[in-house]
């Protein structure tokens, strides 16, 4: 499919709609159209797909409402009535969290489900802590708060500034994105490592003493599941996916979202107590055992087989 890259983000392209879409539908001879993050190509496969009589899975991933208010500061409204109405059309929609489940509903958005995101915990784990990498990002042996994700207006990556003017605390912060020129100047001290994918960024989460994920629109936040795979306590604020991952005071704690004394302290007192630490990182690595790739595909399977099963039904 014909694609442009986002601005911002090149390295994120985004497809165009085409009628190449109906015919890789048709070609394909699907049994059930599986839309992602249904907005632009989504829509015209949705399109396709009613058009063909076959059942369309909408998967609901990006809080379009949330960056509504962070970058225009209005259009909240409007960003609902379409998210209404493209998921209004699918057999069935998916949300990755309780939270998001929940505003889906309350915006009248029908047949919603629960279907979360898996984790790859042979790549994520705790025995790739690299004591070199370690010394390399720390030098004084400074205790290291990692974040992890895109740099950019709604993560609100600046709340970790306070952070930064703790004793013996390096902040390291990996990714790109329009943000990162202000916020090397908003977090003094900050060791920027630029995006990192794969092993490396498994060897960097794992070589974490705590981390911190700041933004509060996440509809999930797959870092934070990253993060506890590889044995790492979490702060995060207590809004949207985190609130379905982070146990508070067992596997990490969560604060209230935007508020940046919050993050300090909670960093603070994760500080003070490495056997605390320890402790939060192993529930939270116990945790998130079971949320294989795997697992969360099987029950993505069994969405498709109810949403057949439902038409199947009503045919007869």
């Amino acid at each position: 499919m014909p694609s442009l890259p986002l601005p911002g983000y090149p390295q994120v392209r985004v497809a165009l709609p085409s009628r190449r879409v109906a015919a890789a539908i048709v070609e394909h001879r699907a049994d059930i159209v599986h839309l992602a993050s249904p907005f632009v190509l989504g829509v015209r496969g949705m399109a396709a797909a009613a058009r063909l009589g076959i059942p369309a899975v909408a998967i609901y991933q990006t809080d379009l409402a949330g960056y509504a208010r962070t970058y225009v500061h209005a259009g909240e409204a409007a960003a609902w009535r379409r998210i209404r109405s493209v998921h209004a059309a699918a057999d069935r929609t998916l949300a990755p969290s309780t939270v998001a489940l929940r505003d889906l509903e309350a915006h009248g958005v029908p047949r919603v489900s629960l279907w979360p995101r898996g984790v790859d915990t042979v790549r994520f784990r705790p025995d790739l802590r690299d004591e070199a990498l370690r010394r390399e990002l720390a030098p004084d042996g400074e205790l290291i708060v990692g974040y992890v994700g895109r740099l950019a207006p709604e993560k609100q990556v600046e709340l970790l500034a306070g952070v930064c003017g703790l004793d013996g605390v390096r902040v390291v912060v990996v990714g790109d994105g329009p943000s990162e020129p202000g916020l090397r100047e908003t977090l003094p001290g900050a060791v920027f490592l630029g995006r990192r994918t794969g092993d490396d960024l498994a060897r960097i989460f794992a070589s974490l003493d705590v981390f911190a994920h700041t933004g509060p629109f996440e509809t999930f936040c797959q870092t934070v599941q990253e993060a506890m795979a590889s044995g790492v306590p979490v702060v995060a604020p207590a809004a949207g996916g985190p609130l379905d991952l982070v146990a508070h005071g067992r596997t990490g704690l969560l604060v209230p979202p935007r508020d940046a004394a919050a993050v300090r302290d909670a960093v603070c007192s994760l500080a003070a107590d490495p056997a605390l630490r320890a402790a939060y990182g192993a529930a939270g690595r116990a945790m998130v055992e079971g949320r294989t790739w795997a697992a969360v595909g099987d029950q993505l399977i069994g969405h498709y087989a109810d949403v057949l099963a439902a038409r199947t039904v009503v045919a007869a």
